[in-house]
């Protein structure tokens, strides 16, 4: 039989105590930031400290944003002493999730991912729900907890990254948590936050794009070369469905010896998790949604594959195989 969330909240409060040092893991983005920011507020003056910690550099200009604006202190997990600590958290991720996770044990695991079977004294996975924030809200309110602005800010925002505002998979749960933090939110904190996309050095990025693009028929693809995040990637795809005739927009570059695809389209009869794992899945990684996926090839396995990595070569094999896939667009 299924514990409510009452039985819940209490079976999480009973895994620790006062004299205990928490470290709380996350893989740091909207959703699991604001997760990680509610675990803090429930065990507030339950322990004797708590520190929250980020396994991966963060440099999307949002989330950067977010953590300045709602004053998240994090620290990388590089800089932790794990010995300090007798008790650990992971939210929204799991063990299997990152091999950053090994070398810890987890005495709590909260997330809305599928189960990876890792076994923990306690563990809350609800693969059904949209975001791990809806999860940590039903906490608050069972626990009788008003969430500060900044808190509820924090939670409103991951809501609505981790359901693409609800685009994406979401229950009524995460209505609900939604509607609850709508309340309590500052609105226009969280729409700062939403709006803080770019970086002064991005726009080098956006004029070579605009520049080196190639159209062909409503499919739209360039190839960076070098980038110093993937997110640039991300950013310019997402730009270039702007443009009313595109209906597909793959951009790429190099990071850290990896060649970084990013595919975007209108999500009408696309699937572009389907193509990217079809044409790039056995050269690397691949997968995603209908309207948006990612493949990831190592610059090793890329040259069994191509002549050249010179930026005209790749741009042209990556929409060669695009469009081996794809029938031609109508007139």
């Amino acid at each position: 039989m299924s514990l409510s969330t009452t039985q819940k909240l209490q079976h999480l409060l009973d895994q620790f105590s006062g004299s205990d040092h928490v470290l709380v893991l996350i893989n740091a983005d909207p959703d699991a930031i604001a997760s990680a920011m509610a675990f803090k507020r429930i065990l507030w003056r339950r322990v004797t400290r708590l520190t929250l910690s980020n396994i991966n550099t963060i440099t999307r200009p949002d989330n950067m944003a977010m953590i300045r604006l709602l004053d998240v202190t994090l620290i990388h997990v590089t800089k932790i002493t794990p010995n300090e600590f007798n008790k650990v958290v992971l939210v929204d991720s799991q063990p299997s999730h990152n091999d950053s996770f090994r070398d810890f044990a987890f005495n709590v695991i909260i997330d809305h991912h599928e189960p990876d079977g890792y076994d923990a004294p306690f563990k809350d996975i609800r693969p059904e729900y949209g975001a791990t924030s809806s999860i940590m809200t039903e906490y608050l309110k069972t626990a009788k907890i008003k969430p500060s602005d900044k808190l509820a800010t924090a939670l409103f925002y991951g809501i609505k990254t981790d359901t693409n505002n609800f685009e994406r998979m979401a229950t009524n749960a995460d209505i609900k948590a939604f509607q609850f933090l709508f309340r309590h939110a500052n609105i226009y904190l969280a729409r700062r936050i939403e709006q803080v996309d770019l970086r002064p050095g991005f726009l080098d990025y956006f004029r070579k794009a605009i520049e080196e693009k190639t159209m062909a028929d409503d499919r739209i693809c360039v190839h960076l070369g070098n980038v110093e995040t993937p997110d640039i990637c991300v950013l310019i795809a997402d730009f270039f469905m702007r443009i009313n005739t595109v209906t597909w927009s793959i951009v790429s570059g190099f990071c850290e010896g990896h060649l970084i695809i990013i595919f975007r389209n209108d999500g009408l009869r696309k699937d572009a998790g389907g193509v990217a794992a079809k044409q790039f899945g056995n050269l690397g990684t691949a997968g995603g949604h209908k309207s948006m996926a990612r493949a990831e090839i190592s610059s090793e396995s890329l040259k069994n594959h191509i002549n050249s990595l010179e930026k005209s070569a790749v741009q042209q094999w990556i929409l060669g195989r695009i469009n081996a896939v794809l029938s031609p667009s109508p007139n």
